[in-house]
């Protein structure tokens, strides 16, 4: 076993672990730090993965931007269990039945995954896969009028934000 396989394994029970952490957590902001915790897991295996502009913008802005704004949002909330409604016996039953479709999709997705690419480990071609260097020139050269849609579409969407929240 190399560095690279131990890491993978130890980042892939970090990531597990902090995940179910999510789930079980009775406090909301332990289960959003678990979900900080398990972002920087999935930003490991980017970078095992050679894809280094994911992982920095996975912690840039998940873990960064959005988590931080998901805990001041529960901070500011102060849940509490006297204050939160008790769910019917119905509603828990349905959230078990979609559990339970979910997880027989993903099984059924991984029975019929080949059996190829299981067994064998990710083959890098070369050192510079996943640079930014190599996203940049694909983006602004392969893909550069929808790169400038999307932009004008943000302009928009940015200008018709302003306009509904202005007061009059």
């Amino acid at each position: 076993m190399n560095i690279s396989q131990i890491l993978f394994g130890i980042l892939t029970v970090l990531a597990l672990v902090s995940a179910l952490g999510v789930v079980v957590s009775k406090n909301p902001v332990y289960s959003v730090l678990c979900l900080i915790v398990t972002f920087f897991a999935i930003s490991g295996h980017y970078i095992l993965l050679n894809a280094q502009f994911l992982a920095i913008v996975n912690i840039i802005v998940y873990a960064g931007a959005i988590m931080v704004l998901f805990l001041f949002v529960i901070m500011l909330m102060n849940l509490n269990a006297e204050v939160e409604p008790q769910k019917s016996k119905i509603l828990k039953f349905a959230g078990f039945i979609a559990g339970l479709c979910l997880f027989l999709v993903i099984v059924a997705a991984l029975k019929n995954a080949d059996e190829k690419t299981q067994t064998q480990a990710t083959q890098l071609a070369g050192g510079d896969i996943g640079l930014i260097k190599n996203l940049g020139r694909a983006l602004f050269n392969d893909y550069v009028l929808p790169f400038e849609i999307s932009s004008v579409l943000f302009l928009s969407a940015m200008v018709g934000a302003v306009v509904i929240g202005k007061k009059e």
